[in-house]
């Protein structure tokens, strides 16, 4: 099957190309918790931040099960753990709702999956799951990027049908590594320069390198849109669109910075091959299983 390529990417040269998919793909009856302001503020800004969507209690949970997986010598020799290339220590851990049942019960989690559901219109499945554990004094950020330009050139997903959600495990402060996002650069691609590296993924997990826009184009875009730093208690959530502009500084703090990170996709928008890129990532990076969470 053919399928149009939308939204070029990896070319001799970078462009920019309008959006050309819904950010709110639900309409305004569609059932959810998220109210219909925020759904608003969401398809302006391509953000929805929330001040506590789990509770303490539950924050406590989650911690001790990411801290069970981090000191796990099986984990940390799985191919799905990512670590830090000069300390060694685990970055991130992938496929986590298929590792741990405990995350697999936040994924079902219905103020979880019913605003993927709301804001993407329809049932839902886990493109990628992971935990970021940024601990102090050194940790490495994530640079510049828009999920979708990876997803679609790497992944093969075709339109912008696809809703992330980051919910901290421990504060986030505006000083230990938090996530920025440039307010409403999702409603434009930035098709980055530069052909697909094999097994890119490799590296790129570590040190993003292809998939990263220019000096140039980021600083218009940062100069049009401008950047929001996310700050919160543990058991804060936010929600973003698929082709948010956004990256994250080192944490050089004291104070760690961990938190689970959920993709959702919709059914109607299952991966194909990859638009720009020799080879499919391996599936524990993006699913090729499409079930739909229930």
């Amino acid at each position: 099957m053919t399928v149009t390529d939308l939204y070029p990417s990896r070319g001799p040269a970078e462009v920019s190309v309008p959006r050309k998919d819904p950010v709110v793909w639900g309409s305004p009856d569609t059932p959810g918790p998220i109210p219909t302001s925020d759904l608003q503020a969401y398809e302006r800004n391509g953000f929805l931040a929330i001040d506590q969507l789990i509770a303490d209690d539950e924050v406590a949970v989650y911690r001790r099960e990411l801290e069970r997986l981090v000191a796990d010598p099986a984990i940390h020799a799985d191919e799905r753990s990512i670590v830090e290339p000069k300390s060694k220590e685990i970055r991130s851990v992938f496929e986590v709702h298929k590792i741990s049942e405990v995350f697999a019960n936040l994924v079902r989690d219905e103020r979880v999956v019913g605003r993927a559901r709301q804001i993407l219109g329809s049932d839902v499945y886990v493109h990628q799951s992971r935990i970021n554990v940024k601990p102090g004094f050194g940790a490495s950020g994530f640079y510049w990027h828009s999920d979708f330009e990876t997803w679609h050139a790497e992944d093969g997903l075709p339109n912008m049908r696809t809703v992330s959600v980051s919910i901290a495990l421990t504060e986030n402060f505006d000083t230990n590594g938090g996530l920025m996002i440039m307010p409403g650069s999702h409603r434009t691609f930035l098709g980055c320069a530069g052909a697909t590296p094999e097994d890119n993924y490799k590296k790129s997990l570590q040190m993003q390198d292809a998939g990263t826009p220019s000096d140039e184009a980021l600083t218009s875009m940062a100069g049009e849109y401008g950047i929001k730093l996310f700050t919160g208690k543990a058991g804060s959530a936010t929600w973003f669109d698929c082709n948010c502009m956004h990256g994250s500084g080192d944490n050089i703090t004291p104070f760690p910075r961990s938190n689970v990170f959920i993709v959702f996709n919709s059914v109607e928008n299952t991966a194909v091959e990859p638009f720009a890129a020799p080879v499919r990532r391996p599936e524990f990076i993006g699913a090729r299983d499409f079930t739909p969470v229930s």
